[in-house]
């Protein structure tokens, strides 16, 4: 079993910046690939960003260049550091990782872009 514990959402203003943060705990197999996903009111969950065990990384069109997906192996935590936020990136982001032979949830943190 393997609990993610995500942080640091909040309100922010349209092209301010922010930086969540997920930690997990629990039985830890192996170092895998983990990412990010948000849901926002009315809209399918969507994935943001994934960065595998090697620090590889991947992002969705609507956050290139604005969004950067970083890990802490020892501290089995991964981060994502967001600038030029904008309305449309108001949701709440899950963290999301693959252990075990399954994959886990975090519970998820609110951000809010508003003016």
């Amino acid at each position: 079993q393997v609990q993610l514990v995500e942080s640091g959402g909040g309100l922010v203003q349209p092209g301010g910046s922010l930086r969540v943060s997920c930690a997990a705990s629990g039985t830890i197999s192996s170092i895998n690939t983990m990412g990010w996903y948000r849901q926002a009111p009315g809209k399918q969950r969507e994935l943001v960003a994934l960065i595998t065990s090697g620090g590889s990384t991947n992002y969705a069109d609507s956050v290139k260049g604005r969004f950067t997906i970083s890990r802490d192996n020892d501290k089995n935590a991964i981060y994502l550091q967001m600038n030029s936020l904008k309305p449309e990136d108001t949701a709440v982001y899950y963290c999301r990782s693959w252990q075990g032979g399954s994959a886990y949830w975090g519970q998820g943190t609110q951000v809010t872009v508003s003016s």
